[in-house]
């Protein structure tokens, strides 16, 4: 499985695509800094900025990323609202 994965994401990242490899990474790092996993964290920022990201583009991937992630939060909080409202009115 470990072969099949490393393959997969060979060809994720490697392969052909519409996407230049660039934003694939950013992309990559959005994704991480969600899920909060420090070697893809890592690993693509590093591969981000070797296909051409600079830091301004790291930085403003971490914004957009944090403006989603508090998005997120507040609509699962009203979902969290809604949820009670209803059990209160019966």
């Amino acid at each position: 499985m470990g072969e099949a994965f490393a393959a997969f994401d060979d060809a994720v990242f490697n392969g052909p695509g519409e996407i230049p490899r660039k934003y694939r990474e950013i992309i990559a790092l959005a994704v991480a800094l969600t899920t909060q996993c420090d070697a893809c964290l890592k690993g693509h920022a590093r591969a981000a900025v070797v296909h051409g990201a600079t830091e301004e583009e790291l930085a403003e991937t971490t914004y957009i990323t944090a403006a989603l992630r508090a998005g997120g939060g507040i609509v699962h909080g009203m979902k969290a609202l809604a949820a009670t409202q209803r059990t209160a009115a019966g």
